[in-house]
């Protein structure tokens, strides 16, 4: 692969992230006009998480371009990557965990895209191809949920999602990844490649109600619990199934933001997978 066109690939991760935030009006997420359910965040700390990520996502890209070994083996060079990526998103935000979820999934997707573009593809890239590098995805990741959520009684402190599993069996990004990422082989970029007449800000916040809908969202079920869960669930696919023009879904979508920001609640797992959708997008040139 040329440097241009590694360049590009991390580019595109880079504005998928840039395009996600930019999206409003957003239900209980940050975007241009509210901070929505977050009180400690904004977009200008997106702003300085997304540049803070650039160099680690490059850096995923050449380590699955470059890898000769086993998917594990891969995943581990990986995850030594994101640790040392978390560290850098964190310094520039002070603190504030802006893409925690999204970091580990562009760190497996990029590093799967560099691996399956070693066989000298070209871009765009079409479903098959999408299809092949979540399937590797699925490889690398696999050993997750043994090994993560393993003796998890034992520890004293618990991360959001060793919560989750242990409350509710929730197996959060790591199922999602070790599944290959299905949220968007089966739901969203489905869903992206049948609605390329619309305009794409009408398009993409299509897509995260359609996804709000439908997935299993570990910020919602860390802020709410369950039924708070189910219910953001119930009331996303009353809007995703309207038939609404542009404007109407504008409108009930901010609507929407005041209701989840007033209820505390953000489908932060639903704008991630988002950002992953587009830049799948980008890479098989639908948007």
């Amino acid at each position: 692969m040329t440097e241009s066109l590694s360049n590009q690939i991390t580019d595109y991760a880079i504005k998928a992230l840039f395009y996600e935030v930019s999206l409003s009006p957003k239900p209980g997420l940050v975007d241009p006009l509210t901070t929505g359910a977050h009180q400690d965040m904004n977009l200008f700390t997106f702003i300085d998480s997304t540049i803070s990520l650039r160099p680690y996502f490059h850096q995923y890209l050449h380590a699955g371009l470059t890898h000769k070994g086993t998917p594990r083996e891969l995943f581990d060079k990986l995850r030594k990557i994101g640790v040392a990526a978390e560290k850098a998103m964190l310094r520039a935000t002070h603190a504030i965990n802006t893409h925690k979820g999204a970091n580990f999934s562009f760190a497996v997707i990029l590093g799967a895209t560099g691996w399956y573009l070693q066989e000298e593809k070209t871009l765009p890239l079409i479903k098959e191809d999408s299809e092949r590098i979540l399937t590797y995805t699925q490889q690398m990741t696999n050993h997750l949920l043994a090994e993560d959520f393993n003796d998890l009684e034992k520890k004293t402190q618990l991360t959001y999602g060793e919560k989750l599993y242990l409350e509710y069996g929730i197996t959060g990004i790591r199922g999602e990844a070790a599944a290959g990422y299905p949220s968007l082989s089966h739901k969203l970029l489905p869903f992206l490649r049948t609605t390329v007449d619309f305009p794409m800000e009408e398009r993409l916040l299509r897509g995260l109600i359609f996804l709000m809908s439908e997935i299993e969202d570990g910020n919602l079920l860390h802020r709410g619990g369950l039924s708070a869960w189910q219910t953001v669930k119930e009331e996303s696919k009353k809007i995703h199934q309207a038939t609404f023009s542009k404007e109407e879904l504008l409108d009930e979508l901010q609507s929407y933001d005041r209701i989840l920001t007033q209820r505390h609640l953000s489908p932060g797992g639903s704008a991630d997978l988002l950002a992953l959708g587009i830049y799948f997008a980008q890479l098989e040139e639908i948007l």
